[in-house]
C-alpha cells in the first residue's frame, strides 16, 4: 500500500513537458538562427578577417646609397658579409645561458652585450635579434654546423659599410650603428626596423634620410602563434638609397692630410686642423683634423676597450676640430678690428698711430710680440706687421660693441650652417654678451684684448676661413657646403646644392680692397716667413693665440694660425681667388717658428706642383 503524500506516486502534469521542449525548441532555434547569420549573412566578413590574421604586410630593407668625391671617386661601398641573428620565440630559456655562453666564446663578445641586446628587441618574439655583425665566413660557418646545439641561433647574409679610405676622410663620412631604443621610438613611424643600422655621426648621420632609401613592402603569412611560415608576394620593391656627390677633392684632402700629418710629425705635435675652400662658392675642398679615427673600426665592431680608448685621448680623436671647437684666434682676429676702424671712420687708410714696446692701461701692461714697437703705422702696416699696441688702441677707438657687430659681420659667433652635425659656435664679446653670461660690462683692457683676438674671444676654424673666404671674394659671407649634389642609384641628379648666401658683409668694397692688399703685404715683408719666394700669388695672416694657464718660466702657451688665399692674377684689388687654405696647430709653444704656415707651404707646393721645396722644417722642430 502506497503511502498518501509520497511525491514519487503522484500523477505528472503533461503541461511542465510541454513548456520545458519548447525552451530548448526556442534556445536551439535562436543559435541555429545565429549560427546561419554569421555564417551566411557575415561568412565573408569574417573569413576576411580570418585570413588578415595570418597575414601581414612587412618592409624589405632597402641598399644603402653610397658616397662619391666631387669627381665620382667611390669613398664608400657595400660589402656582404655575415651576421647572427637569435629568435627569442625559439630559443628555450633553460638553455639560454649556455646557448649565449657558447655565442660568446664563438663571436669575442661577452655574455651581458649578447643578453642585452635581445632583451631590448622591440620586434616579435619571433622576428630575429641581430647580436652581431660582419663575422667572418668561418665563424658563420661553425655556428651554421652547430645549429642543433644552438636552437634559436641563425645565420643570416648582411651588409656592412666599406669606407675605402680608412681614417683620411672619417670625420666628414662618420660611420653607421645598430639603432638604439631611444632612437627607433623617435624613428619607428617612419618604417625603421629594430635591426636597422642607422647613421651615427659625420655624412652618415647628415643625410640618413637620403642614404637610407626607401623599403619595400611583401605580405608574410604567420601561423596562429606569429610565427613567419611564408612570403605569399611582394608589394612594393625596395628602392636602394641615392649617392651623395661631396665638393671634397680626393688628391686634395690626401695632400691636406699628408701636409698636416708633417707638420704635426716635426714640431711634435698631436692636434691640427686644415681646411681648403673655393671663396667664390662655399665648397668645402679638403677638411682634415687629426688625430682622428678610422671608421671601418665602427662598422667591423669595435671593442670596448679600443672604444674607451678613444673616449680617453685627451686629444679627442671623434671631435671634429675643424667644425666641432673653439679656439682663441689671435692676430687672425685683426680683420674684424681693421674693418671696425675703417668702416666707422676712426682711422683713415692713411692715417698713423703711434706703436710701442708696450703700452700701460690702469696698471695692467700690455706688450707689442716683439717688445719694441714698429713706430707709426697706418692700419694696413700694422696689419701686415701684426702690430698689437697699434690694435690695441684700434680696439679702443672703435669700441667693444662695434667690433662685435663686425665680428658678427663676417660671421663670427654664429654656427656656420655646414652640413655636418656637431658644429659649434664662437664667442664674440660685447657688453650685452659679458652682462648676459658674467653680470658685468666689459672692462677696458678686455676690449684691447678683444682687439687682437684674445681675451674672450673664440672661433671654430670652419668661422675663421669663411670670413677669410668673404674678404677674398668681396663680401660675399657663402654657407661652408659639403656635399655637392644627390644623385640616384642611377647616377641622375635628385638635387644640386646651389651656393648658398648667407649674406653680403656690411663693409665698405673700399674697406675690404684695402685690408686683402694688406694682406698680401704681409706676405711681401716676409711676416709669413718666406711664403713670398713661392711661385704664387698668395695674401694671408699669421695668429699666435695665447691660452691655458702659466707655464713654467711664465709664459703661456698658445696655438698657431695660418690663414689666407691664392690670386691666379695677382691682383688683390680683385675678388678672383679660387682657393683659400687655413692650418690651425694646437700648442705650438715649443716651436720657434709657426707649424701652420709650414703645413699650408708644403700642401700649396703639393695642390700647384711645386717642384722646389720651400719649407723650413728647422722653425718648428721642438726647442726641447
Amino acid at each position: 500500500m502506497t503511502p498518501v503524500g509520497d511525491p514519487s506516486r503522484r500523477p505528472r502534469s503533461p503541461a511542465r513537458f510541454v513548456a520545458f521542449g519548447l525552451v530548448v525548441v526556442l534556445i536551439l532555434g535562436t543559435f541555429t538562427a545565429r549560427l546561419a547569420y554569421l555564417q551566411v549573412v557575415q561568412g565573408a566578413q569574417y573569413d576576411a578577417a580570418a585570413q588578415s590574421n595570418m597575414t601581414s604586410l612587412e618592409p624589405i630593407e632597402s641598399t644603402r646609397g653610397i658616397i662619391v668625391d666631387r669627381n665620382g671617386h667611390p669613398l664608400v661601398e657595400n660589402v656582404p658579409t655575415y651576421a647572427i641573428e637569435v629568435i627569442p620565440a625559439d630559443l628555450p630559456y633553460p638553455e639560454r645561458g649556455g646557448v649565449v655562453s657558447q655565442l660568446a666564446q664563438l663571436l669575442g663578445i661577452s655574455t651581458t652585450q649578447i643578453n642585452e641586446t635581445i632583451n631590448a628587441n622591440a620586434g616579435a618574439i619571433f622576428d630575429g635579434v641581430k647580436i652581431a655583425t660582419n663575422v667572418s665566413s668561418a665563424t658563420a660557418e661553425l655556428i651554421a654546423e652547430d645549429h642543433l646545439e644552438l636552437p634559436g641561433v641563425q645565420v643570416v647574409v648582411d651588409s656592412r659599410r666599406d669606407y675605402l679610405y680608412g681614417s683620411l676622410l672619417s670625420q666628414i663620412l662618420g660611420y653607421t650603428g645598430p639603432i638604439s631604443a631611444a632612437e627607433l621610438k623617435v624613428l619607428q613611424s617612419q618604417g625603421y626596423l629594430p635591426n636597422d643600422m642607422v647613421g651615427q655621426a659625420g655624412l652618415e648621420a647628415q643625410y640618413e634620410q637620403q642614404l637610407r632609401g626607401t623599403y619595400g613592402v611583401q605580405e608574410v603569412e604567420r601561423d596562429a602563434t606569429g610565427r613567419p611560415v611564408q612570403v605569399l608576394g611582394t608589394l612594393k620593391q625596395p628602392q636602394a638609397g641615392d649617392t651623395l656627390q661631396l665638393s671634397i677633392d680626393l688628391t686634395m684632402q690626401e695632400q691636406a692630410q699628408k701636409a698636416l700629418e708633417w707638420g704635426l710629425q716635426t714640431a711634435g705635435l698631436k692636434e691640427g686642423v686644415v681646411i681648403v675652400m673655393n671663396p667664390q662658392n662655399g665648397q668645402v675642398l679638403a677638411m682634415v683634423s687629426l688625430p682622428t679615427y678610422n671608421d671601418n673600426t665602427f662598422e667591423q665592431g669595435i671593442s670596448t676597450q679600443a672604444y674607451q680608448a678613444l673616449l680617453n685621448n685627451p686629444y679627442e680623436p671623434l671631435l671634429d676640430h675643424a667644425i666641432g671647437e673653439i679656439y682663441p684666434p689671435g692676430s687672425t682676429y685683426k680683420l674684424v678690428t681693421a674693418s671696425a676702424v675703417l668702416a666707422d671712420h676712426k682711422l683713415g687708410p692713411n692715417q698713423t698711430l703711434q706703436t710701442y714696446g708696450s703700452i700701460t692701461l690702469d696698471g695692467q701692461t700690455f706688450r707689442d710680440w716683439n717688445g719694441v714697437g714698429f713706430g707709426p703705422l697706418t692700419v694696413a702696416g700694422a696689419y701686415a706687421q701684426s702690430s698689437d699696441t697699434f690694435f690695441y688702441q684700434a680696439a679702443a677707438l672703435a669700441g667693444i660693441d662695434r667690433m662685435a657687430y663686425y665680428a658678427h659681420q663676417f660671421g663670427f659667433g654664429t654656427p656656420t650652417g655646414i652640413d655636418l652635425p656637431g658644429e659649434a659656435s664662437g664667442i664674440v664679446p660685447s657688453n650685452a654678451w659679458k652682462m648676459q653670461t658674467f653680470g658685468q660690462p666689459i672692462y677696458p683692457g678686455e676690449t684691447y684684448l678683444a682687439g687682437i683676438g684674445q681675451g674672450y674671444d673664440a672661433v671654430t676654424p670652419i668661422e675663421m676661413l669663411d670670413a677669410y673666404c668673404a674678404l677674398a671674394n668681396g663680401g660675399k659671407l657663402y654657407q661652408p657646403q659639403i656635399v655637392k649634389g644627390i644623385l640616384s642609384p642611377t647616377g641622375q641628379v635628385v638635387q644640386s646644392f646651389a651656393p648658398k648666401l648667407r649674406w653680403q658683409v656690411n663693409v665698405p668694397s673700399w674697406v675690404l680692397t684695402y685690408i686683402r692688399e694688406a694682406a698680401r703685404e704681409a706676405v711681401v715683408i716676409r711676416h709669413t716667413g718666406n711664403v713670398v719666394d713661392m711661385p704664387l700669388y698668395v695674401a694671408g695672416k699669421t695668429g699666435t693665440a695665447q691660452y691655458g694657464t702659466v707655464r713654467i718660466g711664465g709664459h703661456l702657451p698658445f696655438h698657431s694660425w695660418f690663414v689666407g688665399f691664392v690670386s691666379p692674377s695677382g691682383n688683390f684689388a680683385k675678388t678672383d681667388s679660387q682657393l683659400a687654405i687655413l692650418a690651425f696647430t694646437y700648442d705650438t709653444s715649443n716651436s720657434l717658428g709657426n707649424p701652420s704656415t709650414e703645413i699650408v707651404k708644403y700642401f700649396l707646393q703639393m695642390h700647384y706642383g711645386i717642384k722646389q721645396d720651400y719649407r723650413q722644417p728647422f722653425l718648428i722642430k721642438p726647442l726641447w
